[in-house]
């Protein structure tokens, strides 16, 4: 392919804008409270369907009932990560959720070697959710 095609084929091509996290959870209203705790306002679409919001990110919950998640080990131990978010003040998030009763923090405040400082919260659906912050 010649760079005049390939240059002509990037300007038709459809721009990708962002993607959405979506989470399988067996009670959704359950789900949707959990989260309001964490500042996330939620609107239900029946039967089984959600949308989370705090500020720009979503999270879209799919309900199956009576979902389980899988048992795995592996993910398990290496601590796999669900979803990972990127906040502009991730020692006052850390603050805030601390202090909420409701609140699993599966991994505390903790630079990494790729520069970034994070956190970890496990959901009551077992799913992982990481916040963090460039370290400055």
């Amino acid at each position: 392919m010649s760079n005049a095609e390939r240059t002509t084929q990037a300007a038709t091509r459809a721009k990708l804008s962002h993607s959405t996290t979506v989470f399988l959870v067996g009670n959704i209203e359950a789900t949707m409270e959990w989260y309001k705790q964490l500042g996330f306002s939620s609107r239900y679409f029946p039967p089984g369907f959600a949308i989370l919001r705090r500020d720009d990110i979503e999270i879209f919950l799919q309900q199956q009932p009576d979902y389980v998640a899988p048992d795995d080990p592996g993910r398990q131990e290496r601590e796999a990560w669900n979803v990972y978010i990127v906040t502009d003040d991730v020692k006052s998030l850390y603050d805030e959720f601390s202090a909420l009763p409701g609140v699993q923090i599966a991994r505390p405040l903790c630079p990494q070697d790729y520069g970034m400082i994070e956190f970890d919260v496990m959901d009551l659906n077992g799913h992982r959710l990481v916040f963090a912050q460039p370290i400055r």
